[in-house]
């Protein structure tokens, strides 16, 4: 049975995820200024963030607290990947690749928490008002969304 300490910090680690992914929108956002792609990221960083507050918002109902060491680490970590994506200010053609590849990753990732959410809402009332079905639609949809760029750019790159 997932006790609340192991709900928590499974929450937390999905919200590090999303630290993470925010920062590197926010960051390809800005490096694709005026492209089609600005206007995807832009839509996807948005919904990132509403599935982010979603993370926050249970774990305030559950009582646990936001890890700073794990929020920590997920800034770390974009900031290590950042030289990789760069090329002069813009992202290269195989940094672009590699973007979405690891947002493909994480979005999928999410889509597992929500269907692991969904089996343990049962031992856990605090879960059961929330609308799997719907959750897991949405990150399937992002998912798809990034998987059509993904794709176009790794015919751009490789």
């Amino acid at each position: 049975m997932m006790t609340q300490e192991a709900l928590g910090t499974y929450l937390n680690d999905h919200l590090a995820g999303s630290i993470t992914a925010v920062e590197v929108l926010e960051r390809a956002i800005e490096s694709s200024e005026g492209s089609p792609l600005q206007s995807f990221l832009s839509e996807l960083l948005e919904a990132i963030e509403d599935d982010q507050d979603l993370l926050r918002h249970l774990l305030k109902r559950i009582g646990v607290a936001e890890s700073p060491l794990k929020k920590a680490g997920a800034w770390l970590a974009e900031k290590a990947g950042r030289p990789k994506l760069r090329d002069s200010g813009n992202p290269a053609a195989i940094g672009r690749l590699e973007m979405l590849e690891m947002l493909a990753t994480g979005i999928y990732g999410k889509l597992a928490l929500w269907r692991s959410l969904e089996v343990a809402a049962s031992r856990h009332p605090e879960l059961g008002d929330l609308d799997f079905e719907g959750l897991q639609r949405r990150a399937k949809e992002q998912h798809d969304s990034v998987e059509i760029h993904r794709l176009a750019a790794a015919r751009e790159a490789l």
